[in-house]
């Protein structure tokens, strides 16, 4: 989060400074005093031979104080061309490719120096044959790297500088100048660089602190801190900084970001991230506007390895249009409450709690002034749903569900709600079944299961939600369902299953209907107290598969055909249930002097309705067809023809009515697909065909269509779609990406995967699509143009055509399209789109621009038409911890409130 920006930047003189803690007593332990010899100029020496020397010099007698003893491991030193000690000058010198190793801790350099006069210890580069420094010293604690220019380290006072010292911490590249260790607890540095650009002597921008004070562990504190761009200072920047140090989460406050818009000026999204624990955050934001308008927002994540994580979220606006006084002024609220919970499977594995929430004001995604995420207000729904399952093994298993559901439509403001619904369900038993051996014939496959759903449903709308009224009307009942049923094989190669099912239906309320003479119409009077009722049917069913081939020979290109035929045959028996059912008297319709009697069910209104009174029995006929060719391989070493899908599941179905009087046909429906491009491209399509024919007020009449001068059928309805998504990918060769990561963060914020809608958008306009030149290793990265140019395209085609009562007409047809295409290695732009052909119009546009400016990105959104007119720029560093280090501008779309 934002709080964490200030430790982040700082906590790499956490890393210098502690390597350097354990450095000199390395050094201190290794350089032993020795008495200077007359000559000038010692020979090199092997490392054993300085060792014995050392030993044949040392001249001191024992010492009745006890000198502190440093060393704690090995001490070894290497270097490629020599290892010399100078009596003389009471040095040792290490030259090219000089190392030191204690403990964990490792110094590399192209030479060393072990000043014993000075007690002090220096690591420099050296130049190559060119002139070049190179060599310079490396230093390594564990994996904690150092990388200045030069060392040097006082053993007597334990003070060590550091020169020009490079090190990285988390997404910092940090670059000081000159680093002085005052003791064992406070450092300073000085003239220090930090960035997250790659390359921290060059770098596209940096922040320049002039003084740090440092103490491990507690705090930091520095002088004037500003910002450069291109070596250019800015005005961005602090006079002074505190900055207290943690390796746990740390709170803090969120800086606000400034703008305008036609609620006035406005600080938006500031706030205090609270650490609350290892487990779980709060996130707490809110915004505010010159005319008052304001909006304020809780998030919190939370999560406990191999058992649960989650996020949740709650928004609340209140929105003023105009001034207060003004004709015009209006004012508003809106509110929307997300939940997500998932537990892991590991967790527990005979019971699993999840939840998904979306709910709140119907309007909240069409105004909201915070949030500008298209696929959610061309979203029309908003669902949710809260459930626990929990499973109890045994013979038979029993498996029960509690669910919470929430259904709300934004446009109507209709919202459906189920709290709770409980299912309860019991495994199939064969009680004829062998103990040994499968089950064979009629009687050993007879089987009966057990289910209870029970749920209390409210309906209600936008305005009464979670009020006394909504839950005045709620509908609770419980339905228990025992089928019966088994299935067998008939002449060997007809599958043949049957069953009935017994239903008993409970309820908390019927309603008894009568006819008020005195007030001319109908009284429907709510009898509350259990009722219930009970009904049963009988079905069964019968089908095979049968298959024909036609070969054409092997030396062809189409080498066999083969068509899969599964025709099928069903019975329904459903009987009338009369005895549920009342009657009443009123006066005619047509004549108010006869007395009609108008039958009703006390059921009718309860949760599950009544049940059927009149007497049916149907047969069913459907048929389904698959069309599948050989085709020989364009491969020649391939050994088998390739097989190819010509027609995909095509189905025919319809019911005939025995118990009816007329119209004992149904449509016949109609559906398949046509596979055009393996596992790319499925044109599916449907329709109903109807044999019966219409009268002059468009409704059907128990006459055949091709009678009353038509053809054999009449199509009421029909529709074609495809959807179809290819990249330049596809014409290279190879594996295709998994796209499915980049699409995680849209989806989950709103809209659908494919962008069809347009590409998600966070609170700031930002695009949900940080990552989208990372992982792209070109050769010519860095060059002006994209030899390549990658590109990527998803259409969407719609027909739908209604004739059912002579309209004739294409009530809907439409293509969608979202593209992008990558001009340059650092360049992309695409566009999310569509054409309306009924309406003769554009559907939601949406264009973007992105181009990556190596540390930084750079993004522009713009949707050039529509009340959603608006467009957003925006340009900030890369990295998260600076995220908020940005420059933003838009222009919001009209508002109507």
């Amino acid at each position: 989060m934002q709080t964490n920006i200030p430790n982040s930047l700082f906590c790499f003189v956490f890393t210098l400074f502690f390597s350097l803690v354990l450095y000199p007593q390395e050094i201190e332990n290794t350089s032993i005093p020795v008495q200077a010899e007359k000559d000038s100029i010692a020979p090199a020496l092997q490392a054993d031979e300085i060792s014995r020397q050392l030993q044949q010099q040392d001249t001191t007698q024992t010492d009745t104080i006890k000198k502190p003893q440093f060393l704690t491991d090995i001490v070894t030193y290497t270097a490629t061309d020599y290892m010399r000690l100078s009596p003389k000058e009471n040095k040792m010198y290490l030259y090219n490719e000089a190392r030191i190793v204690y403990g964990d801790m490792t110094i590399e350099a192209g030479l060393i120096i072990i000043d014993n006069v000075k007690n002090e210890v220096f690591a420099y580069g050296i130049e190559d044959s060119t002139g070049v420094y190179t060599q310079t010293p490396v230093f390594t604690q564990a994996q904690r790297t150092v990388e200045p220019d030069s060392i040097r380290f006082n053993f007597d006072t334990e003070r060590a500088l550091v020169y020009n010292s490079r090190t990285q911490e988390a997404e910092f590249n940090v670059k000081g100048m000159v680093t002085k260790r005052e003791n064992d607890s406070v450092y300073f540095m000085k003239n220090v660089r930090f960035t997250t650009s790659e390359d921290v002597d060059d770098p596209e921008y940096f922040f320049y602190a002039r003084r740090i004070k440092f103490v491990p562990d507690k705090k930091i504190v520095s002088g004037l801190v500003n910002m450069y761009i291109a070596d250019v200072p800015t005005p961005l920047g602090l006079p002074f900084g505190y900055f207290p140090l943690t390796d746990e989460e740390t709170s803090g406050f969120i800086i606000p970001s400034f703008g305008d818009s036609q609620f006035g000026y406005n600080l938006q999204n500031g706030g205090y991230y609270f650490a609350i624990s290892d487990y779980a955050d709060l996130l707490a934001l809110g915004s505010y506007y010159t005319n008052g308008t304001y909006n304020l927002e809780l998030t919190s994540n939370y999560a406990k390895r191999y058992r649960f994580r989650g996020n949740f979220s709650m928004r609340y606006e209140k929105r003023f249009n105009s001034q207060r006084g003004f004709p015009d002024f209006s004012e508003s609220s809106s509110y929307n409450i997300r939940w997500s919970h998932s537990q892991d499977a590991k967790a527990n594995p005979s019971s699993r709690f999840s939840a998904s929430v979306n709910l709140g004001s119907s309007e909240y995604y069409q105004e909201s002034i915070n949030q500008s995420n298209t696929g959610n207000f061309l979203n029309n729904t908003l669902s949710s749903s809260v459930s626990y399952s929990k499973t109890f093994e045994g013979e038979p298993q029993v498996n029960l569900s509690l669910a919470a559901r929430h259904s709300q439509n934004t446009r109507t403001q209709s919202i459906n709600m189920s709290l709770p619904t409980m299912q309860l369900s019991m495994s199939r038993i064969y009680p004829f079944a062998p103990s040994v051996g499968a089950k064979k014939g009629l009687f050993q496959n007879i089987n009966l299961q057990y289910s209870l759903r029970a749920e209390n449903q409210i309906e209600t709308t936008d305005s009464l939600f979670f009020k006394p009224e909504m839950f005045r009307d709620a509908k609770l009942g419980a339905q228990h369902s025992v089928p019966l049923s088994t299935n067998f094989k008939l002449f060997k190669y007809l599958s043949v299953s049957t069953g009935t099912s017994y239903e008993e239906t409970w309820v908390s309320r019927t309603f008894q209907q009568s006819y008020d003479p005195t007030l001319n119409e109908v009284v429907r009077d709510t009898i509350s107290g259990f009722d219930s009722y009970r009904t049963y049917n009988f079905n069964a069913s019968m089908g095979t598969t049968l298959y024909g081939l036609k070969s054409f020979g092997k030396d062809k290109k189409i080498q066999a055909i083969r068509h899969v035929m599964r025709p099928s045959v069903s019975y329904s028996l459903n009987p009338g249930f009369d005895e549920f059912y009342d009657t009443y008297e009123r006066p005619g319709r047509m004549n108010p002097d006869q007395i009609e009697l108008v039958d009703y069910s006390r059921f009718d209104g309860t949760l599950y309705g009544a049940p059927g009174r009149n007497f049916s029995s149907s047969v069913g006929l459907s048929i389904s067809n698959t069309l599948e060719a050989k085709v020989t391989s364009k491969d020649s070493t391939a050994t088998e023809p390739k097989k190819v899908t010509l027609l995909n599941n095509f189905s025919m179905s319809t019911s005939y009515n025995l118990a009816g009087d007329s119209l004992r046909l149904s449509p016949i429906a109609l559906r398949g697909s046509i596979p055009v491009v393996k596992n790319k491209l499925d044109i599916n399509f449907g329709g109903n065909l109807d044999i019966y024919a219409l009268n002059n007020n468009s409704r059907r009449i128990d006459k055949l269509n091709i009678e009353n001068g038509g053809s054999l059928f009449r199509l009421t309805n029909g529709s074609v779609n495809f959807g179809y998504s290819f990249s330049s990918k596809d014409f290279e060769g190879g594996e295709e990406e998994d796209d499915d990561e980049l699409e995680n963060e849209t989806y989950r914020n709103g809209g659908r995967k494919d962008d069809l809608f347009g590409k998600g958008m966070g609170p700031d306009g930002e695009l949900f699509e940080e990552d989208a030149f990372e992982g792209d290793e070109r050769e010519n990265e860095d060059a002006w143009y994209n030899y390549k140019i990658p590109w990527d395209l998803r259409l969407a085609y719609s027909l739908n055509y209604s004739n059912s009562a002579r309209q004739n007409e294409i009530s809907a047809h439409s293509l969608m399209f979202t593209g992008n295409i990558e001009l340059a290695p650092k360049w992309k732009i695409g566009v999310s789109s569509g054409y309306d052909i009924v309406n003769q119009g554009f559907t939601f546009t949406q264009l973007r621009f992105q181009r990556d400016l190596n540390s930084w990105m750079m993004s522009f959104n713009w949707v050039p038409f529509s009340n959603r007119k608006s467009w957003n720029f925006l340009i900030r560093i890369k990295a998260n911890v600076l995220s908020d280090i940005k420059y933003e501008k838009r222009r919001e779309r009209d508002r109507q409130l």
